[in-house]
């Protein structure tokens, strides 16, 4: 025997709100519509996003690169300080420049949103930081999926994913098949954590009591603040280096899960090490508290936050000044940070930890040497 119910149950009923999902549509519309480029075909709402792909045609042999990614569980500080409109900035980040990496450029992207409860304002601020990110960076939003999960995430709770699609000529792919011995690597500054570690960075700051109201004197403003601090895009900025002529590079890195060492690893050659001076930076405030607060030893913060290295460009070492000069005319401090050699099998002495390929790359070997600036 069943129970029936007292009146009949609807959608709304069981917690789905497909009025609100339209509201959300139309009040990021205008955001969506500054996010595109000419090759976009259609509008917003389209079973598709649709981008016309006739100049690929005049490419001698183009080839797509893509990529997806998701902001982690940064988007805790969002919901904790309801505040939603940066959150899409970091997922464009997370995506978009990960394509850079191999010498593409982002077209076009889309994204996704699932929630507890569609709350239209609230969907359409993330969609805003997703848009403003894109326009930012010169790529396309052509769509995306907002969902209402209701039962599975709480009224308050979202997570974001996003991928887009790039393309770069076959001849002009970058690499460790170009990376050689002698090689120069330059550091490419962070904006702050950008959109990684956050569960370590989190349980630091709830073991430690602190709240996200709190102000910290090195920060210069509340903790909250610091932690939402937007991921920095330099898909813009790296592209117009690989277009500088007369300026070769040969391998890019974003510097994201698994920090610095462990990603500058998977663009480099079997047989090859990078040694990384750390006395060549000083990590910010934010990397520093971390890991005083917590404790954090210095291997595990290295594996788990940038410490204030945000992508890494590897070229020849004539070459290293140039890229310094321009990235900080863009906006960007750069400086030298080590060099390639031969070797990447052993570590050089006993209590220098030798990083080798990550994520199922069998790549080079990364050491980081020497103490941060005090």
């Amino acid at each position: 025997m069943t129970n029936e119910p007292d009146a009949p149950i609807t959608y709304a009923a069981a917690g789905v709100d497909v009025e609100a999902g339209d509201r959300a549509v139309e009040l990021m519309k205008d955001a969506v519509r500054r996010a595109t480029r000419p090759e976009v075909l259609g509008g917003l709402g389209g079973f598709a996003g649709m981008f016309d792909a006739s100049a690929l045609a005049r490419m001698t042999r183009p080839v797509l690169a893509t990529s997806t990614d998701g902001v982690g569980t940064k988007v805790a500080i969002a919901q904790a300080l309801d505040k939603h409109d940066t959150i899409g900035f970091d997922l464009v980040g997370m995506v978009v420049d990960d394509i850079v990496v191999c010498g593409a450029e982002p077209l076009f992207m889309t994204d996704y949103i699932a929630t507890g409860k569609v709350v239209p304002e609230r969907v359409a601020a993330v969609v805003e930081g997703i848009a403003r990110a894109c326009e930012q960076a010169g790529v396309a939003l052509v769509g995306g999926e907002t969902a209402e999960h209701p039962g599975l995430l709480a009224p308050d709770e979202y997570d974001l994913a996003g991928a887009a699609t790039g393309v770069v000529e076959h001849d002009a792919i970058l690499g460790p098949h170009r990376v050689v011995p002698g090689d120069a690597v330059v550091a490419l500054a962070s904006s702050g954590l950008h959109s990684n570690g956050y569960s370590l960075v989190r349980h630091v700051v709830a073991s430690a009591g602190w709240r996200l109201d709190r102000h910290v004197a090195e920060f210069g403003r509340t903790l909250g603040e610091e932690l939402l601090e937007p991921t920095r895009l330099y898909t813009k900025a790296l592209l117009g280096l690989l277009g500088t002529p007369g300026l070769e590079i040969h391998a890019l890195s974003h510097v994201t899960g698994g920090g610095l060492a462990a990603n500058l690893a998977r663009v480099l050659p079997a047989g090859t090490l990078a040694t990384l001076d750390r006395a060549t930076w000083r990590p910010p405030a934010v990397f520093r508290t971390v890991q005083t607060l917590g404790r954090v030893p210095q291997a595990d913060l290295e594996r788990t936050l940038n410490q204030g290295v945000g992508f890494v460009v590897v070229l020849p070492t004539d070459h290293a000044d140039r890229v310094c000069e321009l990235s900080a005319a863009g906006g960007i401090p750069a400086w030298r940070l080590g060099e390639v050699t031969t070797g990447g099998t052993t570590a050089v002495a006993p209590d220098v930890e030798l990083v080798r390929g990550a994520k199922g790359v069998a790549g080079g070997g990364v050491r980081l040497v020497g103490s941060h600036p005090a």
